[in-house]
């Protein structure tokens, strides 16, 4: 029987999310999350600090940019949800290459916007390269953000935006499961 800290240490390392992700799993690296599948090589690119370099935490907005992922189905392209970040590293990085290579490979899910769905540097919070706040692996079943959708799932908390990640993944995951498993 493997310990806990086996488990946690294989998927802080990616080795199990990798494994895991290979096989057509879904992974959601969520602030810290995004992170960790940065360091381990699961998504290209880095976090900085913020370039205000202070802790941020306030309800952001972010236009869908890819609704073609297990994560974002439901949605539409253009689509502004409202979520609240908590960071102080959330400034994406990447290298030039990098940056072609996740547009042309629609790889950049989310970014920040105004309310009205225009991307400006004023709606950037934190400094990220191309407004960037979510990108997918290729395939598509990898998912990194730095905002929090399971911190706007209810009205109280100030938005019901990140209902729509969860709901695209149940129906995305009952959709394969279904494929699969009633043929």
């Amino acid at each position: 029987m493997q310990s806990k800290y086996w488990e946690q240490t294989s998927l802080t390392s990616g080795t199990g999310a990798k494994t895991f992700a290979a096989g057509g799993g879904l992974v959601l690296g969520i602030c810290n999350g995004f992170q960790v599948l940065l360091e381990a090589g699961l998504l290209p690119g880095a976090m900085l600090p913020n370039t205000s370099l202070k802790f941020i935490c306030r309800q952001v907005n972010l236009r869908v940019e890819n609704d073609q992922t297990p994560f974002t189905s439901l949605t539409r392209k253009g689509q502004v949800l409202a979520m609240p970040i908590a960071h102080y590293e959330g400034n994406y990085f990447a290298d030039e290459e990098t940056l072609k290579s996740l547009e042309q490979n629609n790889q950049i899910v989310l970014k920040y916007s105004a309310p009205s769905g225009e991307i400006t540097s004023a709606a950037n919070p934190n400094g990220s390269l191309k407004n960037i706040a979510g990108i997918s692996n290729k395939d598509g079943n990898i998912l990194g953000l730095m905002p929090h959708p399971e911190r706007a799932v209810e009205s109280i908390l100030g938005s019901t935006d990140g209902q729509i990640i969860f709901k695209s993944i149940i129906e995305s995951s009952w959709l394969k499961f279904s494929a699969t498993s009633f043929k």
